[in-house]
């Protein structure tokens, strides 16, 4: 954790001088100059003054530095193929137990049955699709959404004349073994 770095980065984002964090908070820039070299550490109630003067909430200067938003770019995304139909699978993000990826099914394709722990929510970008779950089946464009219980069996199907993607979440609790 580097609250002194973080301190500093948003302070010279919004052009703030020690100066006006000093006359802002109260402290003096022999402190602020420490913390922000992480030579002290600061109390909360310090941290707390310092967070409100910044405009930001406290616990983002508590954050580590992989707990902090995380960028992929377009020319970045990891590329993966599934299904005996090979799908084209781009990954686009996932913090914690969530992902999401855009999964590309040809004409005709299918994913196959699957079945796992956790939830996922689909969006239709392009084409169209038959979802089904158990005795569920529904017809989806572009536009319509769905989501469900990824522990009950279910497969989507490209009925439709071009490649439908399709954006999906998925959500799958982290239990401690598998940060381990």
């Amino acid at each position: 954790m580097d609250i002194g770095a973080s301190i500093r980065a948003i302070r010279k984002q919004r052009k703030i001088t020690i100066s006006q964090l000093c006359e802002g908070t109260g402290l003096s820039k022999g402190f602020i100059s420490n913390v922000e070299n992480n030579k002290t550490s600061p109390s909360i109630a310090t941290l707390e003054s310092i967070a409100t003067f910044l405009n930001v909430p406290l616990p983002y200067l508590l954050l580590k530095n992989e707990q902090r938003m995380h960028v992929v770019r377009k020319d970045e995304r990891q590329q993966t193929t599934s299904g005996s139909d090979n799908l084209k699978v781009e990954h686009l993000s996932a913090k914690g137990g969530l992902r999401m990826m855009i999964c590309e099914v040809p004409p005709g394709a299918t994913t196959g049955t699957n079945m796992h722990a956790g939830e996922e929510c689909h969006f239709v970008l392009k084409g169209k699709i038959v979802a089904e779950q158990a005795e569920d089946m529904e017809v989806l464009e572009a536009g319509d959404s769905f989501s469900w219980n990824a522990s009950v069996p279910h497969k989507v199907t490209n009925t439709g004349e071009e490649s439908a993607l399709v954006l999906i979440s998925v959500y799958k609790d982290i239990s401690f073994e598998d940060i381990q």
